[in-house]
């Protein structure tokens, strides 16, 4: 299990949190410190079965800045995602073949359980 992790964010100060206190031990992946690869990325969004623009934190600053278009082909919101590491929407719990967007505890135990890691 990885977790991809910014210790500045709450939400994944939560999460981690949750996993440590059931017995978890994830891999801690500082995402921003240590960047994803496009490879990586695109391997990512397939776990989380989602298009990569709804892995894009649009509130943030440099969305803005970069006055993305909605409207981009797959390929470029992964290259915007490994340029810009801090537009990745946290925190991610990966598993094998399998990843979720940890923002709630419901995602969190939902994804565990359907994995067989919590009843």
């Amino acid at each position: 299990m990885i977790i991809l992790h910014n210790p500045r964010c709450g939400k994944s100060r939560e999460a981690l949190a949750y996993l440590e206190s059931h017995g978890f031990k994830p891999e801690i992946r500082l995402y921003l410190k240590d960047q994803l690869q496009k490879e990586e990325i695109a391997e990512i969004i397939s776990k989380l079965k989602i298009q990569p623009e709804q892995w894009i934190r649009k509130k943030e600053a440099v969305y803005k800045q970069l006055k993305l278009k909605d409207k981009m082909l797959d390929t470029d919101w992964i290259v915007v995602l490994s340029n810009y590491p801090e537009l990745i929407e946290r925190p991610v719990i990966i598993l094998e073949n399998d990843a979720v967007i940890a923002r709630d505890f419901n995602s969190l135990e939902s994804f565990l359980s359907r994995n067989l890691l919590i009843r």
